[in-house]
């Protein structure tokens, strides 16, 4: 188990060369994927791995017809976008991790988080492109059963063989909680991998999004003198940077399930490994509020049949208003870095910074 407890004292000794590494690693990460990235659109865009709109949603369990999604986003998969871009980040992140960062403590239990569950995604992504249309894929009911099991047996490891049973609340220390560290871990790894796939929905958003959250990490992990965790971060941060750049509107590709999914899960790991849980729904508080419409758009459909927002989640709402999307993403990138910033910020001062 790597250390959480209190932040260490840094000299300049320590703090300039593994800023150093930091910063280079996550430089070599951006030059990497923006190098990868030509090979990957030449194959995507000459085997036609084209993103299927959907016109379905799932509303009270069963599929209903979704039409303010369709009519806002239509036209744009008439030109034929390719998705499971999401390939780029986790293997440049993969390879450098591997050769130059790989650490037992610090870096194999979220490198193999990115690999596995983007493994997973990808098996999802390739039968959307090879279907009819819709929504196909994997059903939602086996992605939830791989996400719990990976979740619990993470869970596990922590709990048994690790014995972390506890979690710092900012501010007034660490409460053991015992075996309730195991729902909460696959609480944390769950719901942030389903925001984050949630949350990908309109052109550069989630790269935004996740750029500001793991370079939170990256600090929140240098802090605690957690250097490789911290190298990971920033090695993630580059990755996806470069692909931001051709996801921005309009966008080159997507970054698919095979992306969204694998780095939230990673990010909801990131945060058991610095026992910063309740510190993660304030960095990633976009995520958690585009979770949020989605559930009340269910449930108010469901239950009292009608919708509270115009479309879910949020962002087709505002899009729905008449809001560009590229006013919606800028303005949520902008919500994310205050909230990435707030959050490093009650991490630092609630160890006693």
């Amino acid at each position: 188990m790597i250390s959480v407890s209190p932040f260490i004292s840094l000299n300049n000794e320590v703090i300039l060369p593994q800023l150093v590494r930091i910063l280079s690693f996550a430089g070599l990460s951006f030059v990497l994927a923006m190098l990868v990235t030509p090979v990957f659109t030449y194959f995507a865009y000459k085997f036609q791995w084209w993103k299927q709109v959907k016109d379905t949603a799932w509303i009270g369990g069963g599929k209903e017809k979704a039409p303010v999604f369709h009519k806002l986003h239509a036209a744009k998969h008439k030109r034929k976008i390719p998705t499971m871009a999401g390939i780029i980040i986790w293997s440049v992140v993969a390879i450098i991790t591997i050769f130059f960062n790989l650490d037992r403590s610090q870096t194999w239990l979220p490198l193999f988080t990115l690999i596995s569950i983007g493994i997973l995604g990808l098996f999802d992504d390739y039968i959307n492109i090879r279907s009819d249309g819709g929504i196909a894929g994997l059903k939602a009911k086996v992605k939830f059963s791989w996400l719990l099991l990976f979740a619990g047996a993470g869970a596990w490891w922590f709990y048994a063989k690790l014995g972390t049973n506890f979690i710092h609340v900012p501010g007034m220390g660490d409460y053991t909680i015992g075996w309730l560290y195991i729902p909460l871990f696959i609480l944390v790894v769950v719901s942030t991998a389903s925001a984050v796939n949630i949350t990908d929905g309109l052109d550069g958003l989630s790269g935004g999004l996740l750029s500001a959250a793991f370079g939170a990490y990256a600090i929140i992990a240098f802090f605690q003198g957690n250097f490789g965790l911290a190298i990971f971060c920033g090695t993630v941060v580059g990755a996806v940077l470069a692909y931001t750049w051709f996801n921005i509107y309009p966008a080159r590709f997507f970054m698919g399930d095979t992306g969204a999914v694998s780095l939230g899960a990673t990010l909801g790991v990131v945060a058991m490994l610095t026992n910063t849980a309740l510190v993660l729904p304030v960095i990633g508080i976009v995520f958690v509020i585009e979770t949020m419409s989605d559930i009340i758009q269910l449930f108010s459909k469901k239950f009292f049949g009608r919708k509270v927002f115009l479309s879910a989640p949020i962002h087709h709402h505002f899009e729905a208003k008449g809001w560009p999307e590229t006013k919606v993403t800028m303005r949520f990138w902008i919500i994310g870095a205050i909230a990435a910033f707030m959050g490093v910020v009650l991490a630092l001062v609630g160890r006693g910074m």
